[in-house]
């Protein structure tokens, strides 16, 4: 196989710096597990099992969560990444400020006007939120199956064909955690 050492590959080394030092500190659901990994295997997800190699998902998957869980805001993304990056992130970005209830509303109306590919990048974020509910508190999990679902309700119905596959693989693993209940 013959690979190069491209400004992509520089690029994507760069987000997943970023995604780490923003997330420094910060752990997982079951507070043992540094948090940076999940943008880690989040791009992972988009690569490995859903199949694209699109640098700017992979950008995306690494910095989804910088702007909603981090002092990074908008224009420090636009500013790394460029303004496309940036917008892609905002929409996998809830507003903290919000109600929890309207904040959960316009996170998904948000979310169904963003472009597939940052939708897939969702998908993915749900299958590694899901995979990695054994090690989170009972309470937990049954809040974060819940809302998963919630998500896939309304993403199940992307318009693009290269949707299909993620969608099952969240479909399944969703049926599969609900039969373990």
């Amino acid at each position: 196989m013959n690979r190069t050492f491209d400004s992509t590959s520089r690029q994507l080394l760069e987000a997943a710096s970023f995604a780490a030092r923003a997330h420094d500190g910060q752990y997982r659901k079951d507070g043992e597990t540094p948090y940076a990994s999940h943008p880690f295997r989040v791009c992972l997800i988009v690569r490995d099992v859903f199949g694209f190699d699109d640098p700017r998902m992979l950008i995306t998957a690494l910095l989804h969560d910088v702007i909603e869980d981090t002092t990074t805001d908008f224009d420090d993304v636009s500013e790394a990444f460029g303004p496309e990056i940036a917008t892609w992130v905002s929409f996998l970005t809830k507003d903290k400020r919000l109600q929890e209830d309207y904040r959960e509303r316009a996170y998904l109306a948000n979310l169904m006007q963003a472009p597939w590919q940052v939708q897939i990048c969702k998908l993915a974020d749900i299958v590694d939120n899901l995979t990695d509910l054994t090690r989170a508190p009972a309470q937990k999990r049954s809040r974060t199956l819940h809302r998963a679902e919630q998500y896939y309700a309304q993403l199940q119905h992307i318009a693009a064909p290269e949707a299909t596959g993620p969608i099952e693989i969240v479909r399944k693993l969703i049926d599969e955690l609900r039969q373990r209940d």
